[in-house]
């Protein structure tokens, strides 16, 4: 017997990626790093084609909604837990942030205090306990995914103990949010009440606004974005992954194995906040503003949306369906905009109904029923 133990050959572990899957990520990358940059910063204005300024605004902040759809992913499609409250994580990082770049606003302010506009005009003397590392950028970076995965934990920890799942666990993410966006927009919590942060000049001590600031935060972006996809690759291909799609099958039965679901759904749910904020960070200096309408409901439902029209437990379907919903956005709120929302009613419903599993769900079937027809064709032809 233990002979024949110690001959047992194991299945070898399946790589990250295909061969065919590293090239497509080496093809992104270089998009991401090279190609645009190019048609960005080169190519004559009047050029066909160049990439236009607007062009990197908006793909980059399409880039950090992948991020938040990508996260959702590990959450509801590995995972089963439908989150309606990832909005709150973006939207900590992005403040986190944003308190770094009003501080670099030094005294260029229009008040030319220390303080931030939004204080000087409140009246206060000092700087709130909270922004005390908000100078130092290390700090910041440390806080980006401190704060949401604190926050996730501890929120988490008392959820999946006391077993809140399904429907009511999307009920008291979506409340905690709104709960959150109302705190915010008091103004004696020190995050600028309705307004926000905005007005944002330097990072690091660089103009913000500038053609090649705005290029290396759009690399940057789609450089995390690529990176988060391997993490979550890594990830929901683990044994750590295998158990988590078994939570999502069958939970009972994971703990009738010996397995505890609390700290495989609580280590998930941290990692995916944790990215949400990393995105919100990203997002802010792109955008230029961060104000609590970010916590909105409808902000978090747009983030399942994504990930639903794209389809789940894919990775690359979330990140396809935020550039799908998202370029329709783009487009349809310039040229029909009353009609947005009900467009996006709309789709979530069509999806639901008849893509269960989103458009790479659709490719894939497609693709296996012209894999079928060939076969066929070539065995009638023999």
């Amino acid at each position: 017997m233990t002979t024949k133990l110690s001959n047992l050959q194991l299945p070898a572990p399946a790589p990250l990626l295909t061969r065919g899957g590293w090239s497509a990520f080496i093809v992104a990358l270089i998009v991401v790093c090279a190609v645009a940059p190019v048609l960005n910063l080169w190519v004559p204005a009047g050029s066909a084609f160049h990439l236009s300024d607007y062009a990197v605004a908006l793909l980059g902040k399409i880039m950090c909604y992948a991020i938040c759809a990508l996260a959702m992913d590990l959450i509801w499609g590995y995972t089963g837990i439908l989150s309606l409250g990832h909005g709150l994580f973006f939207a900590l990082g992005g403040y986190v942030m944003g308190m770094y770049l009003m501080r670099q606003i030094g005294r260029d302010g229009n008040y030319k205090s220390d303080l931030p506009d939004f204080m000087v005009f409140l009246d206060w003397k000092e700087l709130p306990w909270h922004w005390a590392l908000s100078d130092s950028f290390v700090a910041t970076l440390i806080l980006i995914v401190a704060v949401p995965g604190f926050i996730a934990f501890v929120f988490g920890y008392f959820a999946f103990r006391s077993r809140i799942k399904g429907v009511y666990f999307s009920i008291i993410t979506q409340a905690m949010t709104y709960a959150a966006m109302l705190l915010f927009f008091r103004n004696e919590t020190g995050f600028g009440g309705n307004n926000g942060f905005t007005d944002f000049k330097r990072i690091l001590g660089m103009p913000l606004a500038t053609q090649n600031m705005r290029m290396t935060l759009f690399v940057l972006t789609g450089v995390t974005l690529l990176v988060f996809f391997l993490l979550a690759r890594w990830l929901v291909r683990s044994k750590f992954g295998r158990v988590l799609q078994a939570v999502r099958d069958a939970e009972t039965r994971v703990m009738f194995s010996g397995y505890s679901p609390l700290p495989y759904k609580l280590t998930i749910w941290t990692i995916s906040a944790m990215m949400c904020g990393v995105a919100g960070a990203l997002y802010v200096p792109q955008v230029g503003i961060i104000n609590p309408g970010e916590m909105s409901a409808a902000n978090s439902i747009e983030i399942a949306v994504w990930a639903a029209v794209g389809g789940r437990a894919t990775l690359i379907g979330p990140i396809v369906g935020a550039f799908i919903v998202n370029g329709a956005k783009s487009w349809l709120t310039v040229t029909a905009p009353e009609f947005w929302l009900y467009f996006l009613g709309a789709l979530f419903i069509a999806v639901t109904l008849f893509l269960p599993d989103g458009v790479v769900g659709l490719v894939k079937k497609l693709k296996a029923k012209t894999q079928a027809k060939t076969s066929t064709t070539k065995g009638a032809a023999q």
